[in-house]
């Protein structure tokens, strides 16, 4: 980092904008108020979010990887978006900062922050949907951001409710495209439905977030226990990370031992009127929900009809109707549920994904600066 670069952010700190996008929560920039140079980037974002340390307790990160996440944002000088969005994940415990995922949750906070950084312009006629269209720059996929607006200002303020975030909020609709392989190169990157890994039957799929989908009563549990029991359950976890380490190469990633891909999703019969219920690894930690691009690519497992989602799937109970984005799944949660719609079919040669979408929320938490310890 340049001293004078450095000198600037330690007398005057940064530009940014805290936001919970859908169940996570995060720190949003404009590209333009950090280095361009990834490493010094990324070492002034570990001293904002207080890492290495388990509580972030110098930082503003929460503790927790759903709570220590970046978005940066910025003008896109591609055709077909209008910004570009970049995700970071940042460690809570160690020291790391990686690019190789999509955040679909806080892509709910991008369209509003682009809109309040000035990036965008909203429609001006009352009781506007304001459209944006976002490069998500981790895998190149598109996604176009709907939601409301007043007097040229995103309304956060709705009667939304989506599982896992107390109290209601205005819509955030998020429509993709492209997302089909964007990550190991093909929507089932080892070119089966079903494969066996380690004596378990699984589903390698990649929707927009690499993920590994497996029966819960394969490696021993119910499938709708807690996040505590679970990450207390020091042999499932082992288990579940031998299978991961395996399905990296397979699925393209190569050694996936430091990467927080892919997700390891156990599915099991659907308990709440749901499609199918599911617990989640991100990779290590058990997450309270499930992903949104997760989501999507469990849901496109359970509609190719084979592999261990479609097995304990319960469609017609899902509300498996057709819509503008595709046929709908409703993804059970250790908080509630996620419906996701994927467009999907078989070409005769193999499966091929089209359009998804999902809805969530976002709210906007704080604007202002932060100062990264130094």
């Amino acid at each position: 980092m340049s001293s004078d670069l450095f000198a600037t952010i330690e007398s005057h700190g940064l530009r940014c904008m805290l936001m919970r996008g859908g169940t996570s929560k995060g720190a949003y920039f404009l590209a333009t108020d950090l280095p361009s140079d990834p490493a010094e980037r990324d070492d002034i974002l570990l001293r904002v979010m207080g890492s290495p340390d388990p509580r972030q307790i110098d930082g503003i990160g929460g503790a927790h990887p759903l709570t220590s996440k970046v978005a940066i944002v910025s003008t896109s000088e591609a055709d077909e978006a209008d910004v570009d969005y970049l995700f970071l994940q940042v460690g809570v415990e160690q020291a790391f900062v990686t690019d190789k995922q999509n955040c679909g949750n806080l892509l709910a906070g991008v369209g509003p922050f682009a809109l309040e950084r000035g990036l965008v312009t909203a429609p001006a006629a009352s009781g506007a949907t304001a459209s944006v269209r976002i490069r998500m720059i981790n895998t190149g996929g598109v996604a176009t951001a709907l939601f409301p607006v007043r007097d040229g200002h995103p309304l956060y303020d709705g009667d939304c409710a989506i599982a896992g975030v107390p109290g209601t909020a205005a819509p955030v609709e998020l429509l993709f495209e492209g997302t089909a392989g964007s990550t190991c190169g093909a929507l089932f990157p080892t070119g089966n439905t079903l494969d066996t890994i380690d004596g378990v039957e699984v589903t390698c799929v990649d929707n927009g977030m690499p993920v590994v989908v497996l029966r819960a009563a394969d490696v021993g549990i119910e499938g709708d226990e807690s996040c505590e029991a679970l990450e207390a359950d020091h042999a499932l976890r082992d288990r579940v990370e031998r299978i991961r380490l395996a399905a990296g190469p397979l699925m393209g990633l190569g050694d996936v031992g430091t990467l927080t891909v892919p997700k390891m999703t156990l599915v099991s019969r659907p308990r709440h009127g749901g499609t199918l219920m599911t617990r989640s690894f991100i990779p290590h930690r058990c997450h309270d929900a499930i992903g949104v691009l997760g989501a999507v690519s469990v849901a496109t497992a359970v509609l190719t009809g084979t592999g261990p989602a479609a097995s304990v799937a319960t469609l017609a109970a899902g509300g498996d109707g057709d819509g503008d984005a595709g046929r709908r799944v409703v993804v059970e949660h250790p908080t509630g549920t996620l419906d996701a719609t994927v467009a999907l079919h078989h070409d005769g040669v193999g499966w091929q994904a089209e359009q998804s979408g999902i809805m969530r929320t976002a709210r906007k938490l704080m604007d202002g600066t932060v100062f990264p310890r130094n």
